[in-house]
């Protein structure tokens, strides 16, 4: 049945009210050679079993991550989630609950983001951490708008090994606003000197660790030479299980940090939903957009919880909103802090030891492939090899191996020739021997 909310006689009022004689004048601004002159090719009815069959057919042509090996990594990770989590993310009091607005009748979904909150603030050594953004790039974008207001400044230097992506919604964001980006040439060889572009009109610098190209940086001179000159560092990481074996960035001197979840808790799932991390030092939580989750008690003394503060346009004056970010990812973050919990602390660093020796053992397969080398000294599950010819061509020829084997750099930094010859390579608890040994091989005989 067609949902059919207005009638003729009320889009014909609404025409006649904004002064467009017809439907189509609405799209005058669309070529006419845009438009579709009729129905598209497609069958008028199909029956359900037939609607799955076909999609079934289309389906079957991709090639499904846990069908074959997979390296795949970039910024969204393929890790194992507990059966558990997915059941209790599904209770009817998780799965059907909004937005926490009225904390009397909220206290489930208050508390799991409180919990969610000290996770976070654990993971990356800050003092407070809000209850989740959109996604890691969407976070990074608002790092950097925070830096700004606390700064009084608008220039924000971004490193070369900043995730493309992220590089990209940042220069998106501050170009509407107006302010300044200065990102640094991709830097697949961690050779940049970041600190010489480090300046008093800085508000802040934006580094990733681990980087894109796998590289673990050294936030301290970097956070040194940041605050020497009034800016502010912001920390930011795409796999957050890194977080398990690496020394944090608020132990580093980061100010404000910011990555992305989805490897605790959340699928690939083509793409998203995701769910963004962001932590900060307690004197700057003014200025930290999104909502924050306390505990307190209540007139009878019982413990209890409340959005403390929400700096979005919904609660405050307009021009005193943060940011418009009108979500906070709820049900991914419950996912996060439900696989977060069975996990505990020792049993993410079982999980960050396991994702590093496999990623470790997967680079010396590489290494000793006929013309690959290994980019990397350091590095915790993510790699990047250089390879004779170019990366794109050999990933499908791999594919065609039934490997998936990482992805090329080109896909991501389309204008740069030089980086045609990378594929960035990511190994997780889910890779065995196996699978490691069967990409070593496909990558001997496609090269």
């Amino acid at each position: 049945m067609r949902y059919l909310p207005n009638t003729d006689e009320d889009r014909a009022a609404m025409l006649a009210k904004i002064g467009v004689p017809s439907i189509d004048d609405l799209f005058a601004d669309i070529p006419a050679a845009r438009r579709l002159k009729g129905l598209v090719d497609l069958p008028t009815t199909k029956s359900e079993i037939e609607v799955e069959r076909t999609l079934g057919k289309m389906a079957a042509k991709n090639t499904a991550a846990a069908s074959v090996p997979f390296f795949v990594g970039a910024g969204a990770y393929r890790h194992h989630v507990p059966a558990s989590v997915d059941h209790l993310i599904q209770r009817s009091e998780f799965l059907t609950s909004y937005t926490p607005y009225q904390p009397e009748i909220a206290q489930g979904t208050l508390q799991y983001l409180f919990e969610f909150q000290t996770q976070v603030a654990n993971l990356t050594a800050m003092e407070v951490a809000n209850a989740s953004m959109y996604d890691g790039s969407t976070a990074t974008a608002e790092a950097v708008l925070m830096a700004h207001r606390l700064t009084k400044r608008r220039k924000a230097v971004l490193s070369g090994g900043l995730h493309p992506q992220y590089r990209s919604v940042v220069e998106t964001v501050s170009r509407m606003a107006g302010d300044a980006i200065v990102p640094l040439p991709a830097d697949p060889g961690n050779t940049e000197d970041i600190l010489a572009s480090i300046d008093a009109d800085t508000s802040c610098v934006v580094v990733q660790s681990p980087s894109f190209y796998g590289h673990l940086i050294d936030l301290r001179p970097i956070a040194e030479k940041a605050h020497s000159v009034g800016a502010l560092l912001v920390a930011v990481f795409t796999e957050v299980v890194a977080l398990g074996a690496i020394e944090p960035p608020g132990a580093q001197g980061a100010d404000i940090v910011v990555g992305e979840g989805q490897s605790i808790g959340n699928p690939l799932t083509f793409g998203g939903p995701y769910v963004g991390l962001f932590a900060t030092r307690q004197k700057f939580v003014r200025q930290m957009p999104g909502r924050l989750c306390g505990e307190t008690v209540d007139a009878e003394g019982k413990r209890g919880f409340v959005l403390t503060l929400s700096t979005r346009e919904q609660h405050i004056r307009r021009d005193k909103a943060t940011s418009n970010i009108c979500t906070n990812s709820g049900l991914c973050a419950l996912a996060f802090t439900i696989h977060m919990t069975l996990l505990g602390e020792l049993g993410l660093s079982r999980l960050a030891a396991l994702n590093h020796a496999n990623a470790v053992a997967l680079a010396e397969s590489l290494s000793e492939v006929p013309g690959v080398t290994v980019l990397n000294e350091a590095f915790f599950n993510e790699f990047t090899i250089r390879i004779p010819g170019d990366a794109a061509i050999v990933i499908e020829k791999l594919a065609a191996r039934g490997v998936l084997g990482g992805v090329p750099v080109s896909r991501l930094e389309h204008d740069n020739p030089a980086l045609r010859d990378l594929i960035v390579v990511a190994a997780t608890e889910i890779n065995t021997e196996a699978d490691r040994a069967a990409y070593a091989q496909a990558l001997k005989e496609v090269l």
